[in-house]
């Protein structure tokens, strides 16, 4: 069953868009949708069999789109291995007109108890990788050619408790977009972000159990009073990506339901008023959030 993107058909049509981080989760959902509306997809991850199983996951939903999928396996955190991955999508597809910067990765754990290993481990994930794969496609293509860049942030307004490590580096990340948003403005390029709250995808089961006990309790924090979908982040990242954005660029787009704007001067009712998107026919809710762990 094909994406049921609320963008039209052929959006993409032509065009080239690097996804890094596209074996899982909102990777994987983005490149389904990308690649439902045209899109020359080039996804890179460091597991290649993942990457395989999504370009397969694509090809069957549209058969034709297996000349428009190649695969990269690459770890954004080493220099040379990014600088050759963008050569080789370069080389495959003649261009990359868009970037989605999606690849990171991070653990709980409250700042005492992060080793220096630990904190440059998600430092380099969630702001060096993305830096180096921005960079090199900046370098390599879009500074003569132009192109639209998106960058995953995260929900680390105010701080980001039991997980500083990662908030650091998001934070970091919606500095970069916005220097390079000005520094590379006059090449026809829009670096621009997306910064997700709590998205029920699959890095939800990565966690320990007492973590994931807390993820089940997250929703009645929300405005919305719930999680969002993957799909709900792809429509985000895919509209800053075309050409209805054209005029946006150095912005931060939140799918996060509210929560930045919850006070605890106001109570949070419970409802079920807030509907979700789901355009993902093959989008699975988390094994930790199924009712058999409520």
């Amino acid at each position: 069953m094909q994406y049921r993107s609320v963008f039209h058909a052929g959006l993409f049509a032509g065009r080239t868009v690097l996804v890094t981080g596209g074996g899982s989760g909102i990777g994987r959902c983005t490149a389904h949708e990308l690649s439902s509306l045209g899109a020359r997809v080039a996804l890179a991850g460091r597991k290649l069999e993942k990457l395989e199983q999504v370009r397969e996951e694509i090809i069957a939903a549209e058969p034709e789109a297996a000349g428009r999928l190649t695969l990269h396996s690459c770890d954004i955190r080493d220099e040379a291995q990014v600088r050759e991955t963008v050569a080789a999508v370069l080389a495959a597809h003649g261009s990359i007109d868009g970037l989605f910067n999606n690849a990171g990765g991070q653990f709980p754990s409250p700042l005492r108890d992060i080793s220096l290993k630990g904190w440059e481990a998600v430092v380099r994930n969630n702001l060096t990788g993305g830096f180096l794969v921005a960079r090199e496609c900046f370098t390599q293509w879009m500074e003569a050619n132009g192109g639209a860049i998106v960058n995953i942030i995260a929900d680390m307004w105010n701080g980001m408790p039991g997980m500083g490590h990662s908030g650091a580096a998001r934070a970091g990340m919606l500095s970069f977009t916005e220097t390079a948003a000005c520094e590379w403005a006059a090449a026809g390029v829009r670096v621009n972000a997306v910064a997700p709250g709590w998205i029920a995808s699959s890095g939800f089961d990565t966690y320990p159990p007492e973590f994931q006990a807390k993820i089940r309790q997250l929703a009645r924090k929300v405005p919305l009073q719930r999680l969002g979908t993957e799909a709900e982040v792809s429509a985000a990242v895919v509209f800053l990506l075309s050409p209805a954005a054209a005029f946006i660029t150095g912005s931060t787009l939140r799918v996060d339901g509210g929560v930045p704007n919850a006070k605890h001067t106001w109570p949070q009712p419970q409802h079920q008023r807030s509907q979700p998107y789901n355009g993902f026919p093959l989008y699975t809710l988390p094994q930790c959030l199924t009712p058999s762990n409520e």
